[in-house]
């Protein structure tokens, strides 16, 4: 398959370059330290966030935090999957485990109009990447028919790698910027950072009552929100 070759060319190709391998360690210590302490948390037994209850998102942790020994567990997987990251050997197993939580962490994220959206989403970007650094493991896993491997190939130079960072920086930027318009309207993570952001709009404010005084589920509060602005 040219795909899958020209993916095992890319990344040989890049695995040769001392730059590209500092910035794979830098990704791997990023999402370890990213699942730390939300691990550690857990295992506490305490609160994950600092989202009022009356939070979509908010909803979701409270009763996330009532599971028991499952809320405990899935400290316990945060922590191991962190530890996997970190150590080369386990590296691409930490990255492996590390994508099905952070997509459904994404996902939920994105449902609920959460403002840290940015960041989870730059962490899915360098959880795929991880995964293609180890693309020789990887495609093993694939229903594929597995071709000849190919063994030596010419490292990226500097001036390819740099390219590659401008690239990794702009993707960055048009996350930040798609995220900003993506949504008429988020209730924030605060009464305050909600109502802050209204400029004074009564059916904004309205909004932000709804969900954080009256406690009402989020689609209730956008229908309210959309059927007062007409759209």
């Amino acid at each position: 398959m040219e795909l899958d070759k020209l993916l095992k060319n890319l990344t040989l190709r890049a695995k040769g370059n001392r730059w590209f391998r500092y910035f794979t360690v830098f990704c791997r210590v990023m999402l370890a330290f990213g699942f730390i302490p939300s691990g550690i948390v857990k295992i506490s037994g305490e609160r994950f966030t600092a989202l009022p209850s009356n939070h979509p998102l908010g909803h979701y942790f409270d009763a996330l935090h009532l599971t028991g020994y499952y809320y405990t567990f899935l400290g316990i997987g945060q922590l191991i999957i962190a530890v996997l990251l970190i150590i080369p050997r386990t590296a691409f197993l930490g990255a492996l485990m590390y994508f099905p939580v952070i997509l459904n962490i994404g996902v939920l994220a994105y449902a609920t109009r959460f403002e840290g959206t940015r960041i989870i989403t730059f962490m899915m970007l360098a959880n795929l990447y991880l995964l293609l650094w180890d693309y020789s493991r990887l495609k093993i896993l694939l229903p594929f028919k597995q071709p000849k491997e190919i063994t030596t190939v010419k490292p990226f130079s500097n001036k390819v790698a740099f390219a590659f960072f401008g690239g990794v920086i702009l993707i960055l930027a048009s996350v930040v910027i798609i995220n900003q318009h993506l949504y008429n309207i988020r209730p924030g993570n605060s009464l305050l950072e909600c109502t802050n952001g209204c400029g004074g709009n009564k059916d904004c404010l309205n909004f932000c009552d709804c969900i954080y005084n009256q406690g009402k589920p989020l689609d209730s509060c956008l229908a309210q929100y959309n059927a007062a602005t007409g759209n």
